[in-house]
């Protein structure tokens, strides 16, 4: 095999770390001070000290806990070198596979010389700051430029998400998780008892990981079973298979050419070559998706990565899913054809290795690089942004590709027809999908219902407690599922009056 060394991406460092204070104004921490540990970290992890004067590129991926107009730039002048290109991500999971992605693509064409990928989230130190009164600004954090989080409209979600009162990832994820177990003919408790076993394996990889946030192995039957240290949240997720985003955490990628690598003095066992992946987006307005079983952009990227670098999922060595909920590595468990039993994490997920927020998937190439490192193989790294909606998948390897980079960052665009979703709407419809969410005393709060009328027509929004409990006892007392029950509703502006049809 014969490739140009000047043109295959290759990962020479990786750094992650985790700051656990005691929960104190006192011992608290910056997410740029995390940022710049993880990027330390990284260069020392490369044994080239003079590589990183070679950086000329920096992505950094949205820092939620703490906004900085540009953190690319605080990095590089901590870094002392001086920037070609440098690029500042919005919210979402799918960012650190997607920029990944990208530098492989710029270092290919020969626009970068060496870069970082670098992400990191404070939320805990924020939530310890702010629940003493203390404004971290005032507390040292950096203003200039930087300062509270901002959010725009669109991060609210769409016109009709806002209408029906769908919009937090609690209230969406279970919509998904509910039409996916019906339509593979699980009961209720059959779901959650699918999801508990899956988590359970996925604590047991974050009790071995020195980042993890919560590094403790749990039982199934202490992950899916309602107690007083594990609440309700919705009628299929339990409080320990939600995202822990209150987590101090932060990592860095550093790459460079092949070329590069060798002439920096890069050991040989250093490196992991990039091969390159591929992402897709669906419909950003989640109640006009065709369908809430399946997901679309999760599968075209797969699809993409794999046909473009011609393996096959039984190839893979290591597998790393996006798992805020248990939903996303389900669906990717499904796409891969993997077994029954199969843990797709090297880190743990949201829940128990921690989740910081957009950033979470740059700890799982650091750690992809360091298990490849030691073995072989090809590994995949799967990170998700919105609700299913952006997807960005990419491949690593001990070896390269005989095509040098086979990425491609540009997203595929798979929204399907969209659905017709009706306003006012009095008379009978089916439930497509449905959740109950719970109040902290763990009693029935709110229901979220998306239903199809007799013309094909959709009515999404949300009802209060009296149908919440009627649609609690059918799904967790009865073990029923919610979706292809008819039902009578009439809608008021996103507040619906609904009972089940006798």
């Amino acid at each position: 095999m014969s490739i140009n060394a000047e043109r295959v991406p290759v990962i020479v460092g990786v750094g992650d770390l985790k700051f656990t204070g005691d929960g104190t104004p006192q011992s608290t921490i910056e997410p740029l001070d995390l940022v710049l540990r993880a990027v330390d970290a990284a260069i020392e992890d490369a044994g080239a000290p003079g590589l990183s004067a070679q950086v000329d590129a920096i992505h950094a991926v949205r820092t939620t806990s703490w906004n900085y107009a540009d953190l690319p730039s605080l990095v590089a002048e901590r870094l002392g070198v001086t920037l070609t290109s440098s690029f500042s991500s919005t919210i979402g999971g799918h960012h650190p596979a997607r920029l990944l992605d990208q530098v492989g693509r710029d270092i290919a064409e020969g626009r970068t010389t060496a870069a970082l990928v670098v992400g990191g989230e404070a939320q805990a130190s924020v939530r310890a700051l702010m629940k003493a009164g203390k404004d971290p600004g005032e507390s040292g954090w950096t203003t200039a430029p930087g300062g509270p989080p901002s959010f725009s409209p669109e991060d609210l979600g769409s016109a009709e998400m806002q209408r029906a009162g769908i919009l937090a990832p609690v209230q969406i994820y279970p919509l998904f998780e509910n039409a996916r177990a019906h339509s593979r003919g699980l009961n209720p408790d059959q779901g959650l008892r699918e999801s508990a076993d899956m988590y359970s394996r996925f604590s047991a990889i974050a009790a071995e990981h020195p980042v993890a946030w919560s590094p403790v192995a749990r039982t199934s039957e202490n992950i899916g079973t309602v107690s007083s240290s594990n609440r309700s949240v919705s009628d299929c997720y339990p409080l320990s298979m939600n995202a822990m985003p209150f987590v101090d955490q932060a990592a860095a990628v550093m790459v460079c050419s092949l070329a590069t690598a060798r002439e920096a003095g890069v050991a040989e066992d250093r490196i992991v070559y990039l091969w390159g992946g591929a992402g897709a987006v669906d419909n950003p307005d989640v109640l006009a998706r065709p369908v809430f079983d399946d997901g679309p952009a999760l599968r075209a990227a797969v699809r993409r990565a794999l046909s473009r670098a011609e393996v096959a999922s039984e190839d893979l060595a290591f597998i790393d899913a996006y798992s805020c909920f248990p939903i996303v590595p389900n669906l990717l468990a499904d796409e891969l054809g993997l077994a029954e039993g199969a843990t797709p994490t090297v880190l743990g997920g949201h829940s128990f290795f921690g989740g910081p927020l957009s950033s979470y998937s740059l700890h799982a190439i650091a750690e992809s690089t360091r298990l490849l490192r030691k073995s072989s193989g090809v590994a995949l790294v799967h990170a998700n942004g919105g609700y299913l909606t952006y997807q960005h998948v990419v491949l690593l390897a001990t070896r390269a590709h005989r095509d040098g980079y086979i990425g491609d960052p540009e997203q595929m665009n798979v929204s399907g027809t969209p659905a017709r979703v009706v306003h006012g709407y009095s008379g009978t419809a089916t439930i497509e999908t449905a959740t109950v969410t719970y109040d902290r005393s763990g009693l029935p709060e709110q229901a979220f219902v998306v239903a199809a009328t007799d013309d094909g027509a959709r009515v999404a929004g949300r009802a209060g407690r009296e149908f919440a409990t009627m649609l609690h006892d059918l799904v967790s007392v009865q073990n029923e599922s919610a979706v292809g029950r008819r039902i009578d509703l009439v809608d008021n502006e996103g507040n619906l009056a609904v009972e089940f049809c006798m």
